[in-house]
């Protein structure tokens, strides 16, 4: 007996991602945030274009905007990785259980780096806060086996108090540290240079030869509000951080295992 099945519709998320452009446009998102006329060079392909298939990819949660703290007029792309995870994976399950769901990409807790130990640095405006917060959460999730540096274009006198509070909550002393500038690591070699100020990378769009990775996020010490509503913001942001640094992570091991012996590796 021949058996009559209903036509099952494929996961929005396949479809998405089964269009070039669309996938193109993730892929230069897991390097950095960007905004649209940068994304408009790098794929070349007109405005109207790339703005309709950013809107489709933010309409389902994937792309997320914000608009620049230097230039109100423009938005910062970023890509939300942990979400796309989820779809991904939740997709073939449509099709089978059997297909599982890996660990998620943001939650690895455990690295391990062969050669000399990656070295980053965050750069922000007054390093008191978002930069400060990168450098600790890199060397503690790590286990020291990143070398994690902060600076600031324009160093406040200390590092923020809710800063240091929040880090504590994750058993992170930071107690000790101070806002430097950035002009102490120029003609220094990185792995990365993160920027996490809009103002410092439209102001600093290149380090030594390259540019930077651009984070795209708020700046804690603006907000007001009560303390709890303050010390909130602060724990959002951490928590950003963390996703986003063990995905850098996770990156950089898996550069170094398929890094060829005798390859250049920063000094």
């Amino acid at each position: 007996m021949k058996v009559q099945t209903m036509e099952q519709l494929a996961p929005p998320v396949l479809k998405l991602l089964a269009h070039d452009l669309r996938w193109t446009l993730l892929h230069q998102l897991t390097q950095s945030d960007y905004r649209v006329a940068e994304l408009v060079a790098q794929v070349k392909q007109p405005l109207n274009l790339v703005s309709y298939h950013l809107r489709k990819l933010r309409q389902a949660g994937l792309v997320h905007e914000r608009r620049s703290a230097a230039d109100e007029r423009s938005f910062y792309y970023s890509l939300d990785l942990q979400r796309l995870h989820t779809l991904y994976l939740q997709a073939p399950l449509s099709l089978h259980p059997s297909l599982g769901v890996a660990i998620p990409p943001g939650s690895r807790t455990d690295f391990h780096f062969d050669g000399p130990p990656p070295r980053l640095l965050f750069l922000c405006t007054s390093n008191s806060a978002r930069s400060q917060m990168a450098e600790a959460l890199v060397n503690h999730l790590s286990l020291g086996q990143v070398q994690a540096y902060s600076a600031g274009s324009h160093p406040g006198p200390v590092v923020h108090p809710l800063v240091i509070r929040t880090l504590a909550r994750q058993g992170i002393q930071l107690s000790q540290s101070k806002p430097k500038s950035l002009e102490g690591f120029v003609g220094q070699s990185f792995d990365r240079v993160i920027t996490l100020c809009d103002r410092v990378r439209e102001r600093c769009p290149i380090w030594g030869e390259e540019a930077p990775i651009h984070w795209s996020l708020p700046n804690p010490t603006s907000v007001e509000g009560s303390e709890a509503e303050r010390q909130q913001v602060f724990d959002q942001l951490a928590l950003q951080l963390d996703v986003r640094i063990r995905l850098l992570l996770t990156l950089l091991e898996q550069e170094r295992k398929v890094s060829l012996p005798g390859q250049k590796t920063a000094n």
